[in-house]
């Protein structure tokens, strides 16, 4: 067993609720319950010796393995090679359908010999709160208990069970060709009893259950381009980092990922980001995901309107929260953990939740107006949340903020915000219009109107030739990539093809793209992070809208292959071409949708025209 896999050596499973992490070698190294921003169970991925595991493997010499999906669905295979025998394991978590939170969360595996004589090896480690929470274990015949004054959790197996240690459990297990075993590990409140033991039968029909939920639902995308595989892959992804209760998405199933290993950005991202979660409604209903959409936008909703204060004050919409809406993610540090590596500090919660980034407003209203396949009518109170939102950004846009990026390094005037401040002025006299809804349309075209201004005077650079990260600043930007799908330029504007040409001469390192280029823009950390793999994607899409198609598909197809062997993808990637940060990342997956997607229609236009 590997001390410490690779980030990318490993796939994800989940209930919709929360889920997993399970490496290469068959070990789950990251489980958190009972949602996906509860204390880690199983956090061996941020510390080895601290963080706790579950292992089932194949171990001996000549060994080799390799690891799928099943096609169309969230039930991982790992298929371990050896001299005597092939064993499959098959992972699963059973998806939520209720959509009411949960206390109990399982995790089913089932282990198969396919051929020849396999043996399987069981370790059970289990830290409850992060390895803070310590647990009184009892063992009886096969199933081991695992109990601490707030949860639950219950290791049920037909492989034989025995102590190790006072806390822990392994065992071992001989398969030959065609025999079956299975181990679930259920986690559940404090006083819980364990499940009733499955039978063969009874696992059997669940996990055809499970494969036919994943099926059905893929099948309901309205994709029909060049890269179904690809695109099939991040759309459940993004449904597998979704909070199926609210419908909230979260930035990534993980925390503590190093964007740099050894360095100090070291991150949460188990919330919902607006930010995240408004171009996701883009790329659910570019497939046609619209219930998955209209949640997000009635989750949206309920931030607005909701009146109490977190940690950002006054304002009307922090930029993430957790899943169920609470603005409290109080940061600190997991001190007893060594971090991924060596990379540390290793953070839980996130201080960037009481931060001012106004470029969250524009991408609210980005979501709230998107229409189609959506009845975007306001309602009444929902209405009157979205005009006051506006109401307060009128008194508020001309400030200097931490923008897009959460820099810690203080407030500039970043270019970025101010175009979606534009959006979301823009987007609200629209909606204000095609629906006949009060507002203050005078103040609000004139803010509208003067960000553009100020946008095209100040946010000009010169000496680049280009729209500037930042007022009067030099320093180029990714995130100004989207400035095409906001409808603040069009896609073949001088204006912006001359920013496009300083992005690509500038951030673009063999089709990767730097979000900014870290050595020129304090922002308060040290150390460097590699290529943002959304920026890569943003793009490719502003490539393919400004007509330039051939690099478009090149830099598309390209980025494709630093997908990891399942198909998914961190946030970074390094200089190695490793992945870094946390994983999976939803912006990747959702950007890569949006690329696909437009990439698609620019090639069937093109290939429309006659010769």
């Amino acid at each position: 067993m590997k001390r410490y896999p690779l980030i990318a050596d490993h796939g994800l499973v989940g209930d919709l609720q929360t889920a997993a992490l399970i490496s290469d070698e068959g070990v789950v190294d990251w489980f958190a319950a009972p949602r996906f921003d509860a204390p880690g169970i199983f956090s061996a991925l941020l510390d080895h010796d601290r963080g706790g595991y579950f292992r089932l493997s194949v171990d001996g010499p000549g060994v080799t393995v390799k690891q799928l999906y099943y096609p169309d669905t969230a039930l991982l295979v790992t298929r371990f090679m050896s001299p005597d025998g092939v064993g499959e394991l098959m992972d699963w978590m059973e998806p939520d359908r209720t959509g009411r939170p949960s206390d109990r969360h399982a995790l089913t595996r089932v282990m198969r010999c396919t051929r020849g004589r396999v043996v399987f090896t069981l370790e059970c480690r289990p830290r409850f709160g992060f390895g803070r929470t310590p647990h009184e274990l009892s063992v009886e015949g096969r199933t081991a208990s695992f109990r601490t004054p707030a949860m639950a959790a219950f290791l049920q197996s037909d492989v034989p069970l025995e102590r190790d240690g006072p806390g822990d459990v392994r065992g071992r297990i001989e398969l030959a060709e065609g025999e079956v075993a299975g181990a679930a590990f259920t986690v559940d409140r404090a006083g819980a009893s364990a499940p009733p033991l499955p039978d063969a039968a009874g696992v059997e029909a669940a996990l055809w259950e499970a494969v036919d939920f994943w099926q059905r639902w893929v099948r309901r995308a309205r994709y029909r381009g060049r890269w179904p595989d690809m695109v099939h892959r991040s759309a459940i992804t993004l449904k597998l980092l979704t909070y199926l209760p609210t419908g909230a998405p979260i930035a990534a199933a993980t925390l503590g990922l190093p964007e740099q290993v050894g360095g100090e950005r070291n991150w949460d991202y188990r919330y919902t980001w607006v930010r995240d979660g408004s171009l996701a409604v883009r790329a659910l209903l570019d497939l046609g995901f619209v219930e998955e959409a209209a949640a997000f936008t009635d989750w949206l909703t309920a931030r607005l309107a909701d009146r109490s204060e977190g940690p950002a004050g006054g304002r009307p919409l922090q930029i993430m929260y957790r899943v169920d809406g609470d603005p409290w993610l109080p940061e600190e540090v997991l001190s007893e953990f060594e971090g991924y590596r060596g990379s540390a500090p290793v953070r839980v919660g996130n201080a960037a939740a009481d931060q001012l980034q106004l470029d969250v407003f524009g991408e609210a209203m980005y979501a709230l107006a998107q229409g189609r396949g959506l009845d975007t009518q306001p309602t009444y109170e929902g209405w009157r949340a979205v005009s006051g939102m506006l109401d307060w950004l009128a008194a508020s846009w001309d400030a200097p903020d931490e923008g897009i990026w959460e820099t810690r390094g203080g407030r500039k005037d970043f270019t970025f915000s101010r175009v979606m401040s534009w959006v979301a002025f823009d987007r609200g006299l629209r909606l204000a219009e095609e629906f006949g809804r009060p507002a203050a349309p005078d103040a609000w075209r004139a803010a509208r109107d003067e960000i553009f201004s100020q946008v095209m005077r100040r946010g000009w650079s010169e000496r680049r030739g280009a729209l500037a990260q930042s007022f009067g600043a030099d320093v180029l930007d990714a995130s100004l990539l989207l400035i095409p799908r906001t409808g603040l330029l069009n896609p073949t504007d001088p204006v912006w093809l001359s920013t496009l040409d300083a992005i690509e001469r500038g951030l673009v390192r063999d089709s990767l793209v730097h979000r900014y280029d870290p050595g020129a823009v304090p922002d308060g950390l040290r150390g460097a992070e590699g290529t943002f793999s959304l920026c890569t994607f943003l793009y490719v899409d502003a490539l393919a809208r400004a007509g330039r198609v051939r690099p478009a598909r090149f830099a598309f197809e390209k980025m494709l292959t630093y997908a990891n062997h399942v198909g998914l993808f961190a946030e970074e990637i390094g200089p190695s071409g490793e992945q870094l940060g946390n994983f999976p990342q939803a912006f990747t997956h959702l950007s890569l949708i949006m690329a696909a997607t437009t990439l698609d229609e620019v090639l069937d236009a093109a290939a429309a025209r006659p010769e």
